[in-house]
């Protein structure tokens, strides 16, 4: 009985398990963590938001209490916890599929259906139902992690060439909508994406071979060769900043975003609303 009790609390309350062995190494390596998540975090959130169709902020605001709670209550140190693509495009793709009128019915679409989804999760952890992924063989997960992969990729067409392509959740209308604006193309938003892909890949795959060239050490080698992104991200916004990227050269930027939180928003207990995103959930 004191065994499973034990094992009660101590899933309820993780945080417990690393608390009180928590040292000055562990605060040093997490403060180092915890600046690159958040500098990668805020244009990362920012563009998921974008792909679901949202306001930016709206990714700011989910990446924020999400990672509070599972740091605090998750059982995994290695999980990424936030927004995803791939969860961004259904969500895009389910709430188009309602046609809301405005911004606002939008956004409270999506705060219901994250209610619902919330919901749906709760009741399969409570009755245990997970078993289910194993029915599900490995084809079928392969071939819908590639197809989402192949749609994600396609979906950034327009940012990485600058031009205004409209949102499909289809391979082939995206192909077909991309070939018919080839003569918008901005060079500027070409070759700065070129700069990014080709910095990113450089850091991935010859970084840590020329410094270790160059006599430092297997440490510091790796940890800058996973510095790609932060040094992406800081390059890009300092040209824009400095250079005037977003108004000599056309290249689009988010813009204004609103300062603090947002106001409280109940989501919608319609229960034509709820019938028609329970589906989509």
């Amino acid at each position: 009985m004191g065994r499973a009790t034990s094992h009660d609390q101590r899933v309820k309350l993780p945080f417990k398990e690393w608390l009180f062995q928590y040292n000055r190494e562990h605060f040093l390596a997490d403060l180092i963590a915890g600046v690159v998540v958040t500098v990668l975090l805020v244009p990362q959130s920012m563009a998921y938001a974008l792909l679901a169709g949202l306001p930016p902020q709206m990714g700011l605001y989910a990446s924020i209490i999400p990672l509070i709670i599972y740091g605090l209550m998750g059982t995994s140190r290695t999980l990424a916890v936030g927004p995803v693509a791939v969860v961004s495009l259904l969500v895009a793709s389910g709430i188009s599929s309602l046609q809301p009128a405005t911004t606002t019915e939008y956004i409270q679409f999506t705060i219901t259906l994250a209610l619902m989804i919330g919901l749906i999760q709760l009741l399969m952890g409570l009755f245990r139902i997970g078993f289910l992924v194993n029915f599900l063989s490995h084809p079928v997960l392969s071939g819908f992690t590639s197809g989402a992969a192949i749609i994600i990729a396609l979906s950034q067409l327009s940012a990485l060439v600058g031009v205004s392509l409209p949102r499909s959740e289809y391979f082939h209308e995206i192909i077909i909508h991309f070939v018919g604006a080839l003569g918008q193309i901005n060079p500027y938003v070409v070759g700065l994406s070129a700069f990014s892909v080709a910095t990113l890949l450089y850091f991935k795959h010859r970084l840590s071979d020329h410094l270790l060239q160059w006599g430092m050490n297997e440490t510091f080698a790796l940890t800058m060769s996973k510095t790609g992104s932060l040094f992406v991200v800081v390059v890009t916004t300092l040209l824009v900043g400095y250079g005037g990227l977003d108004s000599g050269w056309g290249v689009a930027v988010v813009g204004a975003v609103p300062d603090g939180l947002p106001p409280f928003s109940a989501p919608l207990f319609d229960l034509d609303v709820w019938r028609e995103l329970l589906p989509i959930a």
